[in-house]
């Protein structure tokens, strides 16, 4: 088999002597884990070491897989010039991966490299790979900003691209875990930190990558989580293998999780082909939300389809209910794919005759007009959920305190600057952060005289 070992690790730069000077010590079982799966990838003796890193390039749309035939870097940035690795790279399989990755359409390959040094996430994992084996060729991947099922898909064709050269390889996934795990951290506390790091450390003991698929990306976002889609690289690589795992350590002293995790890979296992079954589940999922959608939802999806179709613009279906056709209203059509933010535009006040034209219209400039996205393509309607935001009657407020970001959304207005942003939305807590948000939007800088409105929404979905 290509691949008869994967390991997950963490990437803290101070867990080097070098760099730690003593502090290193604070996370000794991670210490000691990592020389343990060291030592077991000296033991495999592979060909080829994959390695995925999300402190290399990222890109939102595609995958950066480092071309030339060598790089080097040391961890001077960090306080530790005399820290370094010089490797060469496997320009074998990083071609045959580019070929793979155009055949299937996934969006990755040697494009738009901005550093060859090899970056942090990179070189911490090899020092302690360097310490017990040298004689590897090593293929450095970065993440993205694409779906997660993206990430899977590539980590299959990495395993593919091995057999067709005949490598042995060895997949590397360098990632932390929550940067929230304390208030004194770096990055503070977040409620969905530890929680995330208890899901994704119960995953990685029981192999179950399908976890690593369901995570919301709002939920991780919270979390400030690192190496998620590293992780879910190397399960893809995995698609179809029975593994056992070792899970060797967890810690999170210093407000960052840090987890170690070995996979060793001891044959076939077709009820592993993780990616084929979250396509069926999300197929499954996205077909009853389409089921269950109301007129008003139903009405945006005609409009945005109609349009991206035909490029024409859909008329009104007859049937409609009095409450969509005689009332006046703002409106917001938002659009998620594989629960991200798709699009979102819509007005304060009405501009149309009926709340259902006023969804028609904002339908459209939701899918092709956010200057956030690229216009959404046919290919992606079928993708696409929906939600609508019929907007009540707006009300002066003279402090943060009259806001409840569950019930209320809120309008900041300076001059001819407004900024709006709707309630009861994820990742938004606090009526500061709503503000913020809002104040951003509109261009409007905290220290400046602005009012402030607020009002209630009904949202379908």
């Amino acid at each position: 088999m290509p691949l008869e070992y994967a390991c997950i690790v963490p990437h803290p730069p101070l867990i080097v002597p070098e760099v730690g000077h003593g502090e290193e010590k604070k996370i000794q079982p991670t210490i000691d884990a990592y020389k343990h799966v060291a030592r077991r990838i000296a033991e495999m003796k592979p060909d080829t070491i994959v390695l995925c890193t999300p402190h290399s390039v990222m890109y939102a749309d595609y995958i950066h897989i480092s071309p030339g035939k060598r790089a080097e870097g040391d961890l001077g940035r960090f306080g530790a010039p005399q820290v370094s690795v010089k490797k060469e790279y496997d320009t074998e399989l990083v071609a045959e991966l580019g070929d793979l990755a155009f055949e299937s359409d996934i969006k990755a390959g040697t494009l738009g490299e901005k550093d060859a040094q090899l970056d942090h996430g990179a070189l911490v994992p090899l020092y302690f790979i360097e310490r017990e084996f040298k004689d590897y060729k090593l293929v450095r991947i970065a993440i993205s900003g694409q779906p997660l099922i993206a990430h899977y898909r590539l980590g299959q064709l990495i395993t593919r691209a091995a057999k067709r050269l005949g490598r042995r390889f060895v997949f590397v996934a360098s990632g932390d875990l929550s940067h929230k795990l304390t208030q004194d951290g770096s990055y503070g506390f977040a409620p969905e930190g530890p929680a995330f790091d208890k899901q994704v450390t119960d995953a990685m003991r029981t192999g179950d990558f399908m976890a690593f698929l369901r995570f919301g990306e709002a939920f991780c976002e919270s979390a400030g989580e690192c190496g998620l889609r590293s992780f879910i690289m190397m399960a893809g690589a995995l698609d179809g293998k029975a593994v056992t795992p070792d899970f060797r350590s967890y810690e999170g002293p210093f407000g960052v999780g840090y987890a170690l995790c070995g996979y060793e890979v001891s044959g076939r296992d077709e009820s592993r082909r993780f990616a084929a079954a979250y396509e069926t589940e999300r197929t499954q999922q996205l077909a009853e939300a389409k089921a269950g959608e109301d007129a008003y939802v139903r009405l945006a999806r005609l409009s945005l389809e109609t349009y991206v179709k035909s490029s024409k613009r859909a008329k009104l279906p007859d049937g409609l209910a009095d409450e969509i056709t005689g009332q006046r209203a703002g409106v917001f059509v938002s659009l998620k794919k594989d629960g991200r933010l798709r699009g979102c535009i819509g007005t304060i006040t009405p501009t149309m005759d009926s709340i259902a034209a006023e969804i028609l219209n904002n339908a459209v400039s939701a899918g092709t007009g956010d200057p956030r996205f690229d216009p959404v393509e046919e290919s992606e309607l079928c993708e696409l959920v929906y939600s609508v935001d019929v907007l009540g009657d707006a009300e002066p407020i003279s402090s943060m305190d009259e806001l409840d970001v569950k019930r209320f959304g809120v309008i900041v207005t300076k001059g001819h600057r407004r900024g709006l942003l709707l309630p009861n939305l994820e990742g938004v807590d606090t009526p500061q952060q709503q503000v913020d948000i809002a104040l951003q939007k509109a261009g409007i800088r905290r220290d400046e005289k602005y009012t402030m409105e607020r009002f209630e929404v009904v949202r379908h979905k």
